[in-house]
């Protein structure tokens, strides 16, 4: 069995988009950490906002494409508000993508 990779489970998570902003979460820089042990996965990460109205789309992205993709024995996806997300935190793909700081 080939041993799941902390690697695989971020380019897993480029398959979930922030739906108002057409951007991958990782690319946002909305995850946080991903620790991995054996078939064990941990998620920390935010949204942009605190009040964000698709916080359950999102996390749910999260979670069903992880378990969709990946034979899991067990998945924790935990939302954290510190640090506080900024744009500041996007890749510099998102970055060109929404023509942000330009």
């Amino acid at each position: 069995m080939t041993r799941l990779t902390e690697d695989q489970v971020r380019e897993t998570l480029k398959q979930v988009f922030d739906p108002e902003l057409g951007v991958n979460i990782v690319d946002l820089g909305l995850v946080y950490d991903i620790t991995v042990e054996e078939e064990r996965v941990n998620v920390t990460m935010t949204l942009t906002t605190p009040g964000c109205p698709l916080h359950d789309t999102i996390v749910g992205g999260v979670r069903r494409s992880l378990q969709d993709r990946m034979n899991l024995e067990f998945l924790h996806v935990e939302v954290v508000w510190e640090p506080q997300w900024t744009p500041e935190r996007m890749s510099e793909a998102a970055r060109e993508q929404l023509d942000f700081f330009r």
